[in-house]
């Protein structure tokens, strides 16, 4: 469990650093990613970049991990506050998601989006 938690922590950290490099690291090279913002899938470490690269260009997203969990089948359940702003700073969404990681060999293999809720109660600053 303690390496899965390192493998997602450095992930996230390095995607909101939007350090591409950092991120993909901990990726296999045939990584199946979902395109959240345009719908769709991407498939392997340079479609995943150029997907990231497009997206940071229209918006900034923050992903916090809040509470991660190991199931079965080198399945991780990942509950997450995403905070998403325009690039004035503007809050365009606040939601708690579950993020569904298949992990193999050390790598993430795959991820998946579970359903997602309104974040209550939290106190970003702008």
């Amino acid at each position: 469990m303690a390496n899965t938690q390192a493998l997602i922590a450095q992930a996230y950290s390095a995607f909101n650093r939007r350090d591409v490099d950092g991120a993909l690291a901990v990726m296999s090279e045939n990584v199946d990613w979902p395109k959240a913002s345009e719908g769709g899938r991407v498939v392997g470490k340079e479609e995943i970049r150029a997907y990231w690269t497009r997206q940071w260009a229209e918006f900034s997203p923050h992903v916090e991990p809040i509470e991660i969990t190991d199931r079965k089948a080198g399945r991780t359940d990942v509950k997450v506050d995403q905070l998403v702003k325009n690039l004035n700073g503007n809050i365009l969404s606040d939601q708690t998601l579950l993020h569904v990681f298949t992990i193999a060999n050390g790598q993430i293999e795959r991820m998946d989006i579970g359903e997602s809720k309104p974040a209550f109660g939290h106190d970003h600053a702008s």
